[in-house]
């Protein structure tokens, strides 16, 4: 039995009906494309949220999380609304609310939820927490839906119950990931690819870098980077910037609304070149200098970079790395580095050793492996 099973069954005195999990994620590459009906890369990690289920004995929810030591958060699944549950709770509430809008079967239900995606670091935590309850949810109803479908119900309940306006790449990648593969996804009309991401056999690591830096879309600024891109595709006359190509930019009349499209249209051809590559069995090192020139965009057009993942781009790069970007919707967050195997300790020294000459505190380096998406456990 997992460990949140035996949580679980402590506090209820029987086991659990099952054990569902979902993923957290790393972008390879594709940054504020997803909500302008572009191309993203991402795929599923090894870490994970966990949630052991139950129906419910009584009339309402109940949700505890390993990570959350206190009371127990109660709400009724039956009814609840935005704006009724909030904090950490929302996006197990909201997944609720969302699974019931879409016209499923929902009961009553007793939740124990873990998890072991760093918070903050801009690895969809939460997109794990909302598709482990989805998976959670349909296996209790005995419903089947389609992870894709799930993923939207799992969008939904970030968009509009939490109410943070984020794309869908976070949560199809952690419904769609699979071992050795990068999930390639077309966000207008959510088809996906599965594209071959096997570092290994070429003497290749991806390391993620856990800048320790505040991750939060702080002052509303993602919302604003939405926001010009919404100004940029009506000053085109497109639907969204995901029509637009590079000869169309100097049509910008603003300029900062320029540098903001102009990011996005090179970060599609960016995607699309990165999936033509590793689709006719390149080299993987040959991305490299498509990571770079990506996070140079990010700082310099989109301006969502901050020093820490500045300085351990450069740092990893100065290292040995092949290639190095800033991944996930910026502001803080990780780091993700392209290194030969046996670069991954100069990699990681520099990278540690620039965070120690500006006293800031030591970032994690782990390794992302592609990783299976969300499914049942026990």
């Amino acid at each position: 039995m997992s460990a949140v099973a035996e949580t679980f069954a402590s506090r209820h005195g029987s086991a659990p009906t099952g054990v569902w999990f979902a993923p957290g994620r790393v972008n390879l590459i594709g940054e504020h494309t997803d909500y302008n009906d572009g191309f993203v890369l991402p795929f599923a990690l090894p870490q994970r949220a966990v949630v052991a289920a139950a129906p419910a004995s009584g009339a309402r929810s109940r949700v505890r999380s390993v990570q959350e030591p206190g009371a127990a958060v109660e709400f009724s699944a039956a009814t609840v609304v935005p704006g009724e549950v909030p904090g950490w709770a929302a996006y197990v509430a909201g997944t609720c609310w969302a699974f019931r809008e879409a016209g499923y079967p929902l009961g009553e239900v007793e939740l124990e939820l873990d998890s072991d995606v760093p918070v903050g670091a801009g690895l969809s935590s939460s997109a794990a927490v909302e598709c482990a309850v989805g998976v959670a949810l349909a296996g209790l109803a005995g419903s089947r839906i389609g992870p894709t479908e799930l993923a939207r119900i799992a969008r939904r309940a970030e968009n509009e119950f939490v109410g943070a306006p984020t794309g869908g790449m976070d949560q199809m990648a952690s419904m769609h990931g699979r071992e050795g593969r990068l999930v390639f996804l077309d966000t207008r009309d959510d088809r996906v690819e599965l594209v071959p991401f096997d570092l290994p056999a070429h003497g290749l690591e991806l390391l993620v870098v856990d800048t320790r830096a505040p991750h939060a879309h702080a002052g509303g600024e993602y919302g604003a980077r939405r926001a010009d891109c919404e100004a940029a595709a009506a000053a085109l006359g497109v639907a969204a910037l995901r029509d637009a190509g590079p000869q169309d930019l100097e049509r910008i009349g603003d300029e900062r609304i320029r540098r903001r499209a102009r990011h996005v249209v090179t970060e599609n051809a960016r995607v699309l070149e990165v999936v033509r590559l590793l689709s006719g069995g390149a080299d993987p090192r040959a991305i490299g200098p498509l990571l770079d020139a990506s996070h140079t965009s990010m700082r310099d057009d989109f301006e969502i970079t901050v020093p820490h993942v500045d300085v351990a781009v450069e740092a990893a790069r100065d290292g040995g790395a092949a290639g190095a970007r800033m991944t996930g919707g910026g502001f803080g967050g990780c780091v993700i580095a392209l290194a030969d195997t046996d670069r991954v300790p100069a990699v990681t020294a520099a990278v540690t050793a620039a965070y120690a000459e500006r006293g800031w505190t030591e970032p994690v380096v782990f390794a992302g492996t592609p990783s299976p998406g969300a499914g049942r456990l026990l």
